[in-house]
């Protein structure tokens, strides 16, 4: 019997194999709890879904061909047949809002998922590591830090040229360094941890200790620098596409439709209204769930 207790014990392999779905099932219901309380970040978190529904069924959801002109109806106010109104070549502007959503949202989500994936495995490697590693990933992003974020954009870009690849990269190389410095103070708290040093002294390697137990300390941190940093992504893209430098003039990207609709803008003001509607709802959205998930993923809130 005191064999079988023995084995079973609460600080036994076996017991916490056992006890770990209860305990990841009892931190997912917390974190569902705090989440559900955030009423501004769950209306924001409807809106998105919705945005990605649009993204996705898109092109079969438009009233209208986002590319076709309408010459008989040039640059239209809002009305019942075109609810947005149209464009300088007589395109309805709804239809190309939502088309062009897909491409606004793939553009930020790979630019932002590249920053993540390089800026956790930079602060994992600084921070577990130290010395003259730490030292050069941490001055490199300060050097990246000295410059705006949508000067260094721009400058990457007139370097490798225009286009939305290339957007991708400029987005994700301002990205990178926020990612780093985070992840790098999580590190640096989780390696100093009991589990941490039991690992280590039972012979763990060091890839092990980053990936199966500091890693793992770092994901809440990096949902919440995801979600926080779409917003600016989709900021910095439209920037660039409105300057010449993103998204051609006859795609469907909200930037670029505002780079077309300043032209008309004292004759034809909602060819630029509802481009910037959407960026604006859009960005307020991704940040207020980046709060929501923030408060809702910290411990010391109440549940």
């Amino acid at each position: 019997m005191s064999n079988n207790s023995s084995v079973m014990g609460a600080g036994s392999p076996l017991s916490e194999e056992v006890l770990a779905p209860a305990k990841t099932k009892g931190r997912f219901g917390a974190f569902i709890r705090k989440f559900c309380k955030q009423r501004m970040a769950l209306v924001a978190t409807c809106f998105i879904i919705l945005l990605f529904l649009v993204g996705i069924f898109g092109p079969f959801l438009t009233p209208y061909n986002p590319d076709e002109p309408n010459y008989d109806a040039l640059m239209t106010g809002p009305s019942a047949a075109h609810w947005a109104g149209t464009d300088e070549y007589g395109r309805d502007i709804l239809s190309r809002l939502m088309d062009g959503t897909r491409l606004t949202l793939a553009v930020s989500l790979s630019a932002v998922m590249i920053a993540a994936v390089f800026g956790t495995i930079f602060g994992l490697l600084s921070g577990y590591y130290g010395g003259w590693l730490d030292r050069l990933i941490m001055r490199g992003s300060d050097v990246l830090f000295s410059f705006p974020d949508l000067l260094l954009a721009i400058g990457i870009v007139a370097i490798l040229g225009p286009g939305l690849s290339n957007v991708v990269i400029a987005v994700a190389v301002f990205g990178t360094p926020s990612f780093a410095r985070i992840i790098r103070s999580v590190t640096l708290s989780a390696k100093e941890t009991l589990f941490v040093e039991a690992a280590r002294s039972m012979g763990a390697k060091n890839r092990r200790i980053i990936w199966r137990h500091i890693f793992p300390e770092t994901i809440s941190s990096i949902i919440v620098n995801v979600s926080m940093k779409i917003g600016g992504a989709i900021l910095a893209a439209a920037s660039l596409s409105f300057l010449g430098m993103g998204a051609k003039t006859t795609e469907p990207d909200w930037g670029a439709m505002l780079s077309m609709g300043r032209d008309y803008l004292s004759i034809a003001p909602h060819i630029v209204y509802f481009p910037g509607i959407a960026i604006f709802l859009t960005v307020l959205a991704f940040n207020l769930v980046g709060d929501g998930l923030r408060d809702a993923l910290d411990p010391k809130t109440k549940n």
